[in-house]
């Protein structure tokens, strides 16, 4: 994009931002993240996907952004995330939403995790407010999970 160029013209004419991630520890994805990654795919978590927002943010480094099909399994997916973080000597510096269970939102300082309920997130659109962001390209082993179990028994 072009340095002068209006937020307008950049809203209209978004640039995809797609970065491989093919060796994690090369581009510098955290081991956290992609811990979080599997302890939501282990809950049957829906659509993964993790935005880079180094280049535009200061507060965080990534959104992991995942959903469940029901408030009943957004909070198991949160419970995990946290629970496999824990285990691991990083617990979350806070934790949002948990009893309505529509966008639980957990804290880690260089990364956020969101847990949305399917409606939540079309409404909330996370992808759309932050277009500037890269979105990582997820290995195989995690972007196998967006297409769950649950929607294929449909």
């Amino acid at each position: 994009m072009k340095q002068n160029s209006t937020v307008k013209e950049q809203s209209l004419n978004p640039q995809p931002n797609v970065r491989s991630v093919t060796q994690p520890e090369s581009e510098g994805l955290d081991e956290r993240v992609l811990a979080a990654l599997h302890a939501a795919g282990e809950k049957k978590a829906l659509e993964p996907v993790i935005l880079d927002l180094r280049e535009i943010a200061s507060f965080t480094d990534y959104f992991v952004i995942v959903s469940g099909a029901n408030e009943r399994q957004v909070q198991a997916i949160s419970d995990e995330v946290y629970e496999t973080l824990k285990k691991s000597g990083h617990t979350s510096a806070r934790v949002e939403g948990y009893k309505t269970a529509e966008w639980i939102l957990l804290d880690y300082g260089d990364f956020v995790v969101h847990v949305f309920e399917q409606k939540a997130r079309k409404f909330y659109d996370l992808e759309r407010l932050w277009r500037e962001s890269k979105r990582v390209e997820l290995p195989a082993e995690f972007s196998a999970n967006s297409a769950s179990s649950l929607r294929r028994e449909s």
